[in-house]
């Protein structure tokens, strides 16, 4: 990001400067509290003012924070969308194109920054590891200051990760899965402590559940979660129902994030109504509160200055945008985010996976039979109608169910190109397709039932349990 001109016609976008200009807000108030040299200080102010004066060049507007130039931040959830755009918040994704959401236009309409090649080999090169394939193959595709929180890593400073799941159901499926594979990476490669919050609460506000079937959900769905193979000594799940009541940290904070935002900007981040009740409308700032690590502190030892990093699907980036906007005006840092994709419904790639339909998703639970009929029978093929067509013309990954499964699931990149090549070739034909998804579905769903076996009650106790992890702050 270069700096404005000096004739005042800066090389930033609006949105940029609004950036910058919240950053060099937090820097001044960082000086100011280390109580810093006088000249850092005035130097840091002069900064400021120059870049609001830019600000209003291009804009015509005076800087504000939380009201970006096109209300991208805190006041909605980015331009207003058209006809024809995909629909992308909390509870529904949609889209009319059959290979799926276009995220590159839903990184502009949010305001995120693309994960690229440079920073994924940045991301390879600070860790000594090769690269996640969910973010060689673009399934973590967006961010917001990742380089950030490598820079603090390369100076031996930690952050913490935070994720979260909300339990909706008792069986979980494989698209619930991707976040969680990830941040186990995450917190492998980076050795750093991990949060999981289970928001029973939210289920039991937004479903036709009881609070006890919430709570039910929630340590079925931990149960689930912890089969991935998290560190108990690293990493604390909990749900909001269960810890919000008995920790006064976390609760302060929530409070402190409902104070700072109103009616009007709840309505236009999350499309809240008069008609929904004041749990909804109170939700978001519960969702906000695991970013700060003072909400935490049996792990983190009272501190307030560690920074959050979150992988969740890029629906959940509402949440955050508006905890982002709030965070430096209660003291906090600004929680990084890694974006993932969408899981595709077996239908195809205009809907997400869905818990609540059995036949558009593959369950933690089922048999190898059902997945196997399952894929048979309702995956989207990208295939022709016929085997002479297809030998002819070749099929279509980019709309392909299976295919796009195996981009999730598939460890090889070499493999899934040559798959890439030959289904698109014809050489590779749809139902031979399926067949290799199904091989590579099986297998792992059987392992994960196992390992799920395998986690008792005791354990979820321990994992539940508020307490110290294996780090020192």
């Amino acid at each position: 990001m270069t700096d404005c001109q000096e004739d005042g016609s800066p090389d930033l976008t609006p949105m940029e400067l609004y950036e910058k200009l919240g950053a060099q807000g937090d820097k001044v108030r960082g000086l100011k509290s280390e109580k810093a040299a006088k000249a850092d200080i005035d130097a840091a102010v002069q900064l400021l003012l120059k870049l609001k004066v830019d600000y209003k060049k291009i804009t015509g507007q005076d800087y504000k924070a939380g009201c970006p130039p096109n209300g991208i931040e805190l006041n909605s959830t980015g331009p207003a969308v058209e006809d024809g755009d995909d629909q992308v918040d909390p509870w529904n994704v949609s889209t009319t194109n059959a290979k799926g959401v276009d995220y590159d236009k839903l990184i502009v309409r949010f305001g995120s920054s693309k994960i690229d090649d440079e920073l994924i080999s940045r991301i390879g090169r600070v860790t000594g590891q090769t690269p996640h394939r969910f973010l060689r193959r673009g399934v973590f595709f967006s961010h917001r200051d990742m380089h950030q929180v490598l820079d603090a890593y390369e100076n031996k400073k930690s952050f913490f990760l935070y994720t979260g799941r909300g339990p909706s159901s008792e069986a979980m499926h494989v698209g619930h899965l991707i976040p969680f594979i990830f941040t186990k990476w995450l917190q492998d490669t980076f050795n750093v402590p991990l949060v999981i919050q289970l928001t029973d609460d939210e289920k039991y506000l937004w479903k036709d559940l009881t609070q006890e079937q919430c709570q039910r959900y929630a340590v079925e769905n931990a149960k689930d979660i912890i089969a991935l193979g998290f560190d108990v000594n690293k990493t604390f799940i909990f749900s909001d129902l269960d810890y919000m009541g008995s920790s006064p940290s976390f609760y302060r904070n929530v409070v402190k994030v409902q104070k700072h935002v109103t009616f009007n900007q709840v309505k236009g981040i999350f499309g809240f109504t008069d008609s929904d009740c004041i749990g909804k409308i109170s939700f978001p700032a519960i969702q906000a509160a695991p970013s700060f690590s003072s909400s935490f502190p049996q792990i983190f030892n009272e501190r307030k200055d560690l920074q959050c990093l979150i992988p969740c699907a890029i629906d959940q980036d509402p949440y955050f945008r508006m905890t982002r906007d709030v965070a430096p005006r209660i003291g906090y840092p600004k929680p990084a985010l890694l974006h993932s994709t969408f899981f595709p419904a077996l239908q195809g790639a205009q809907t997400k996976m869905s818990a609540s339909d059995a036949n558009t998703s593959i369950f933690l639970t089922d048999t190898p039979k059902q997945i196997k009929n399952k894929v048979n029978k309702h995956a989207f093929s990208g295939g022709k109608d016929t085997v002479e067509e297809h030998r002819k013309y070749g099929g279509n990954p980019d709309v392909d169910v299976s295919f796009m499964y195996l981009t999730f699931f598939l460890e090889d990149d070499e493999e899934l190109e040559k798959m890439r090549q030959d289904y698109s070739s014809g050489a590779l034909l749809t139902g031979e397709l399926k067949k290799r998804l199904i091989e590579n579905l099986q297998p792992m769903i059987a392992a994960h039932q196992e390992r799920r076996k395998q986690v008792t009650e005791e354990m979820v106790k321990q994992f539940m349990t508020p307490r110290k992890l294996d780090f020192n702050f």
